[in-house]
């Protein structure tokens, strides 16, 4: 929405004639031609760089004219096993560079690429599976029987193994690894056969606007739901990036890519938007401190990507990480998921005074975008979450009055812009809940703007609980909890930790005359659910506190699991 320069507040970017706030960063541009994929605009920027990705543990580099071929003979091999524009792909990996691969192959026909993680259990990935029907799945040989149990006998499944060595597993549908799944090919095979056939191809008209992907993300409700991001969305969010870092900048830039490729994070950034500056992604296949440390020491890292707590163990243990590892290239970390504290910010501006700290706020549902810190003087705005990112706006509603209010008013975070997600996948009434007709995405986050434009997170109206950056639904561990026999009663809360950020928490009411104990309790859960949705505390009390409506006082509990703290 357009609105006259004079009208707003050029301190704070608040407009009073509209109450709305103002990205106060330079906007990004957008291509005029409505029909281009994100892959296109990705592959088609001239940058400078030679190698796209480092294999951490092999040390295999690619560079981008390999990394392209391959993704436009994946692209060939697909369109002809009849993959074409809107359908749906799944991907079940860890972080590797065959991942970006497939995903850029994938949005390059205008189909959907749809990942899940990896500790994700069986079932878990059932849901997914039979919410966003997919018509051909990627996976890795170790990964095969946890896809093979979740799928029907007519999903076919390619399997990603590693590039460096030779197929170890024997094909077709008997396989069994995957006893009820069909194998067709391995990646590596789908690559070569695409590239003998020449890049042919049938090429559909691909618009901005078209659908890219299919994240799942996690709501009050517990129900697992799929945001539905276009092309347009994923470039906004390149060109957010490539703004944020100045990467056209002189320079080698190395980032190394320690979060989740399944995530919105991990996927925007690492295994698409930082490809468009010419920058390697350092790609790490899970996360471990020492290979961490010891990757930035031997691939030359420059850029770091974090979660609090791991920013917190690096400045615990600084005297120990800068006697045992060569941290000299690096000059930047980026910490999103919670806003970091005056004593951790200083302390690592203490320990590692060559480094800035950079901070970011996003959601899912708005390509991980929304607001940034792009400095160290910004960051020292203790406990922001960072200057509304460009070509976003921003409203702060009353939840009970629905009005919006200015500089220093606390209320509901709602987010427009570029970047904002299309809807919900096929749930309607998911979608009208939280995006309204004028593109307004309520955020579920309670925040207030200050005088200079800075945004601070209060609460969560969601109760999503952040464990190590994952998102953990109470309601859905106790549904599964109230399924126990021995249980009468249940609520889960997030219960403060260093190490973890938050980990879920449950109050018990037990069945009258039962004694199921907290082990039980804990071990019941953990059967169903990925490790990190695990319970890891146990309280029994006598009635769990609600509202007359007979929503769980959360708040309540949480005041009185940290009041012994």
């Amino acid at each position: 929405m357009a609105t006259d320069s004079f009208q707003i507040d050029r301190r704070s970017g608040f407009c009073s004639s509209n109450s709305t706030f103002y990205s106060k960063r330079k906007p990004v541009p957008l291509p005029p031609n409505p029909s281009v994929d994100v892959t296109t605009f990705i592959s088609s920027r001239s940058h400078r760089g030679s190698t796209a990705f480092i294999d951490a543990s092999s040390g295999l580099h690619v560079s981008f004219p390999v990394l392209w071929r391959s993704v436009d003979s994946l692209a060939s091999r697909l369109s002809a096993v009849g993959i074409r524009k809107g359908d749906v792909v799944l991907l079940l990996s860890p972080n590797s560079i065959s991942f970006p691969v497939v995903c850029l192959a994938v949005m390059s026909l205008g189909a959907v690429i749809t990942t899940t993680n990896p500790l994700n259990t069986a079932s878990e990935i059932a849901k997914q599976i039979a919410d966003s029907k997919p018509v051909l799945a990627f996976t890795t040989p170790d990964l095969a029987p946890k896809l093979a149990a979740a799928a029907s006998s007519s999903l076919s499944l390619v399997l990603i193994e590693d590039a460096a060595s030779p197929s170890s597993r024997p094909m077709g549908g008997d396989n069994r690894s995957a006893p009820r799944a069909k194998i067709i090919t391995t990646l590596r095979e789908m690559i070569a056969s695409g590239a003998e056939a020449g890049g042919r191809r049938v090429r559909e008209r691909v618009d901005q606007n078209d659908t890219a992907t299919l994240l799942y993300s996690s709501g009050t409700t517990g129900a697992s739901k799929g945001v539905v991001s276009s092309h347009r969305n994923l470039i906004a969010m390149v060109q957010t990036i490539l703004n944020r870092f100045n990467l056209d900048e002189e320079g080698e830039h190395r980032f190394l890519c320690t979060v989740p490729m399944f995530h919105i994070y991990g996927l925007a950034a690492f295994a698409t938007g930082l490809l468009a500056s010419g920058s390697t992604i350092v790609v790490l296949s899970k996360f471990d401190m020492h290979e961490m440390l010891a990757s930035i020491a031997k691939y030359r890292a420059t850029y770091l990507p974090l979660v609090p707590p791991i920013l917190v163990a690096m400045v615990n243990n600084a005297d120990q990480i800068r006697a045992r590892h060569d941290l000299s290239s690096l000059h930047s970390v980026l910490s999103g998921g919670a806003p970091l504290s005056r004593e951790v910010i200083e302390g690592f501006a203490e320990r590692y005074p060559a480094v800035r700290i950079l901070q970011g706020y996003g959601l899912t549902e708005s390509a991980g975008v929304g607001a940034s810190t792009d400095s160290l003087e910004e960051s020292r705005r203790y406990g922001t979450a960072g200057l509304l990112s460009p070509s976003m706006e921003a409203r702060i509603v009353d939840p009970e009055s629905g009005e919006a209010g200015g500089v220093n008013r606390t209320g509901e975070l709602w987010l427009r812009g570029p970047t904002i997600m299309k809807g919900y996948f096929s749930n309607a009434e998911a979608t009208a809940s939280t995006l309204d007709s004028e593109g307004w995405l309520r955020t579920g986050d309670v925040c207030y703007f200050d005088e200079d434009g800075f945004i601070f997170v209060v609460d969560r109206l969601k109760e999503l609980i952040k464990y190590k950056g994952y998102q953990v639904p109470p309601a859905e561990l106790e549904a599964l909890l109230l399924m126990h026999p021995d249980i009468a009663d249940a609520a889960v809360i997030p219960f403060p930790d260093k190490e973890v950020g938050q980990f879920p928490m449950a109050y018990v009411v037990r069945q009258a005359g039962r004694e199921i104990s907290e082990t039980a309790v804990m071990d019941f859960v953990a059967r169903q659910v990925a490790p990190y949705k695990k319970i890891r505390r146990v309280a029994f009390i006598a009635s769990i506190p609600k509202n007359p409506s007979g929503k769980i006082l959360r708040k309540d509990l949480i005041k009185l699991a940290t009041s012994k703290l």
